[in-house]
């Protein structure tokens, strides 16, 4: 499936050092087979999207995010490498995908948005083509005629944004100095996943041949706090991959090679990620499954997702097997350990950072 990365600084970055510069750089894993076990779909090459907020506050920009997408394969996009060059910023997602639903087109590519607010979904949601009535007849007109595309992430972005208006926020509106408030976002995410949860179940009730998980991996930001979940609607089965790092600065300390620096305990730094960027495992905590994230004025919070599928006992192992099967494990990579020489490099397509200064 899919690979999804976000970056929240008190500084802004250069997007190269998320995207393009890293040995394990989200563009490298849409191409870097290695870690994915889905055979079916070894690569994340159906298109990708990079979306970011600005620092200005110039009220003619809006408050909403700049997002750049395309259906090309992240690594043989030659403007994707020359705008990462030349742009900062201190919130980013980015997304390459691997498509489960919907066909290749722009308006299927990730990050979706809508106003201020901003989505990533890495997963599937189960049964979707059985419930895309019920998300049709449950959300307002105005979030239903949102949705161009034909994915099932876009439709649970519809539905996340019915969820935050029925909560009494206007998604519509201007976010204000402190956005929406990380507390109501991450109550629209949970209604979100309950809803789904349970139109998964009265499907699987209709249809008992398929009874497969809905791997639920989603990102939301207003521009301020972000929101991310690692789920599964099961007991047994291990959610998709995620990870998240945090430092006083994220640096290159060889060409193509970084790691976290923690001078203090600041949280100056954040990311999450699909797939760890770098090769220090001391970098990256593991999100446990069915879990929520949240970050808020530089500090990461992990809730447990407490429903019928959650675990008590945190001793209790789960399967990582449907995981797998889809290519959603992502085990911490090592140094030069995953590079597929069949595969052609970035410097083959003449993308390499020097060739771009040069």
């Amino acid at each position: 499936m899919c690979r999804f990365l976000i970056y929240k600084g008190r500084d802004p970055i250069l997007l190269a050092h998320l995207l393009t510069r890293p040995e394990h750089s989200i563009i490298n894993q849409s191409y870097d087979s290695r870690l994915r076990i889905d055979t079916r779909r070894p690569m994340n090459g159906d298109g990708f999207g990079v979306g970011f907020y600005t620092r200005d506050t110039d009220p003619e920009l809006g408050d909403g995010p700049c997002v750049f997408c395309a259906t090309t394969p992240a690594w043989n996009n030659l403007n994707l490498a020359r705008l990462a060059e030349k742009t900062k910023s201190s919130m980013v997602f980015a997304h390459v995908r691997a498509s489960t639903a919907g066909v290749l087109s722009e308006t299927n590519c990730h990050p979706f948005t809508f106003h201020s607010l901003m989505f990533m979904h890495n997963g599937q949601v189960a049964n979707f083509h059985r419930m895309k009535r019920k998300f049709a007849s449950h959300m307002k007109d105005e979030y239903f005629l949102y949705v161009q595309g034909g994915t099932d992430s876009e439709w649970a972005f519809a539905l996340f944004l019915d969820c935050l208006d029925k909560l009494g926020v206007n998604p519509c509106k201007p976010v204000g100095v402190n956005g929406f408030g990380h507390e109501v976002i991450r109550k629209a995410m949970l209604l979100t996943i309950q809803l789904i949860k349970d139109w998964s179940k009265q499907c699987a009730q209709d249809d008992v041949d398929n009874q497969e998980p809905s791997l639920l991996n989603f990102a939301v930001t207003d521009g301020h706090s972000v929101i991310v979940t690692r789920y599964i609607t099961s007991r047994t089965e291990e959610a998709a991959s995620l990870h998240f790092s945090t430092g006083s600065k994220f640096i290159e300390y060889e060409p193509g090679q970084y790691k976290m620096e923690r001078r203090d305990r600041r949280q100056d730094v954040i990311l999450v990620a699909s797939e760890p960027l770098t090769f220090e495992r001391s970098d990256w905590v593991t999100v446990p499954t069915n879990s929520i994230l949240t970050i808020n004025n530089q500090t990461v919070l992990l809730h447990p997702i407490m429903d019928e599928y959650y675990q008590i006992d945190p001793s209790v192992p789960r399967s990582s097997n449907f995981a797998a099967s889809r290519g959603l494990v992502s085990p911490i990579v090592e140094p030069q350990a995953y590079t597929n020489v069949n595969l052609p490099p970035l410097e083959r397509e003449g993308r390499r950072r020097l060739s771009l200064t040069a």
